[in-house]
């Protein structure tokens, strides 16, 4: 989709460039300096594990637990306390008034004994509220809530989907007026508010996702997503030392390599740019010389500056993989079967990441998180196990899914011959395989022991 561009950039910067006041203080001057003049947004994460103290804070205080919530409450507020001294320029007092909010937010837990969704959402959405005040005094500048620029959502509290209409356009009214005057400020992201001003959290990506949202309702010229690497990598380079940052890659790329566990932005997040044309880079808070890795524009076409585009990009891995497989001769022929899998493990909230039926209709395998795997296991059981629907329900979860992602791989005779090939020469088994019809990537699970062998076999065999 063509959009008319503003000259706007917006910044977000995670976790580890808000860790304390130091990083803080070089995270805004990147944010004046970087952008060439151009206005800007600066969307910001809590800092560094900070939102793991806040979700063991408010547990503890539904426990009653006094010695946890005394401890972790003071780690909080020295965290920023002392970032806010060293920044000064208000940021004491501002951020005081948050701390104190914080404290009458876990009085409150304590008092009825109970963490409820929304006050969950409420104590969590305190840390980027404390690191937009400390963002802000350092860049001097004025700053919104996520839900006081514009994001409205549903009551879909910890995964809340925004309003996108209304929330575009409300960023653009709030927003615009304050970067036409002052050419900068400071969001909050990952945070939002029901219709009637309730806060809500956005869930996993929920800062990136902000990020977008905003790039997208003033149609920036880009999004830059600033973190402590220097983009997108061919592949892990722990298990790949000659691993390449990838300097462009597709939207579609870049959500598949997020589904399959690369350090990128969840697949949820980068919809609203991809939806209004707006490029997406990452970059280096500590590498700032480094040009990052840049989404463009296009969908599944290749990018206009790779007229001959590699054919595999990257090769991701993810981890934490199990496979369950349903079989019975009962099945083939039989109609629903794949549905009452799926619709069971929906019900039980369980994500499936990969599906593999053959032919025959004998079996349907399953890759899902390993997290989840015995639950999952426990629940196709209770629903299939019984005469004339299945006859085993097995799990296997020391395994890892692998993918082999690249746009170029559309219409390009062999790759999947080259793929198994690779694969087999280092006498490597594979349990699974999967394969879209935008034949964008190729997925294989393997046993666990032999997984970096196959990504290493694979990066060599398409990326060198």
């Amino acid at each position: 989709m063509t959009t008319t561009r503003t000259s706007t950039i917006v910044m977000k910067f995670g976790g580890t460039s808000m860790r304390d006041a130091e990083t803080i203080r070089k995270s805004a001057l990147l944010a004046t300096t970087s952008a060439e003049g151009r206005p800007v947004v600066a969307v910001v994460s809590a800092m560094d594990q900070v939102t793991e103290h806040l979700l063991d804070l408010g547990e503890a205080a539904s426990q009653d637990n006094r010695a946890t919530v005394y401890n972790l409450m003071a780690q909080v507020r020295a965290r920023h306390e002392t970032a806010a001294k060293a920044i000064g320029h208000g940021a004491p007092e501002s951020v005081g008034a948050m701390l104190d909010r914080l404290d009458r937010l876990v009085a409150g837990i304590s008092a009825v004994g109970e963490l409820t969704p929304r006050s969950k959402d409420a104590v969590v959405a305190v840390g980027e509220m404390l690191s937009t005040q400390l963002m802000a005094a350092a860049m001097n500048c004025r700053s919104f809530t996520g839900g006081q620029a514009g994001i409205v959502t549903d009551e879909a509290w910890g995964k809340a989907a925004p309003l996108m209409d209304l929330s575009l356009f409300q960023l653009k009214q709030t927003l615009q007026p304050v970067l036409d005057k002052d050419s900068r400020t400071v969001v909050s992201g990952f945070i939002a508010q029901t219709q009637h001003g309730v806060t809500t959290t956005l869930g996993r990506g929920g800062s990136d996702y902000t990020a977008c949202i905003i790039g997208a309702a003033l149609r920036a010229d880009e999004v830059w997503i600033w973190s402590d690497v220097d983009g997108l990598m061919s592949a892990d380079p722990r298990i790949v030392p000659g691993a390449k940052l990838l300097t462009e890659i597709t939207f579609a790329e870049a959500i598949e390599m997020g589904q399959f566990g690369a350090k990128s932005m969840h697949p949820l997040a980068l919809e609203p740019a991809a939806e209004h044309g707006i490029p997406v880079r990452f970059r280096n808070t500590f590498n700032p010389s480094s040009p990052g890795t840049r989404i463009a524009v296009c969908w599944l076409s290749e990018p206009t500056e790779h007229p001959e585009p590699e054919i595999v990009k990257s090769i991701p891995l993810l981890k934490s993989a199990a496979v369950i497989t349903v079989s019975g001769a009962a099945m083939i022929g039989r109609p629903g079967t794949a549905a009452r899998v799926f619709e069971s493990l929906a019900e039980a909230k369980i994500n499936i990441m990969m599906i593999s039926q053959s032919v025959s209709e004998a079996g349907i395998s399953l890759v899902i998180n390993k997290d989840q795997a015995e639950r999952a296991k426990a629940v196709l059981e209770r629903t299939l196990m019984r005469p004339g629907v299945a006859r085993a329900v097995t799990l296997v979860d020391d395994v890892c899914a692998i993918a082999a992602v690249g746009s170029g791989m559309a219409g390009h005779p062999g790759v999947a011959a080259r793929v198994f090939g690779a694969i087999a020469k280092k006498s490597i088994n594979i349990i699974a395989i999967a394969q879209g019809s935008s034949e964008l990537s190729i997925s294989l699970v393997v046993r666990a022991d032999q997984a970096a062998d196959a990504v290493r076999v694979l990066h060599g065999e398409f990326i060198g």
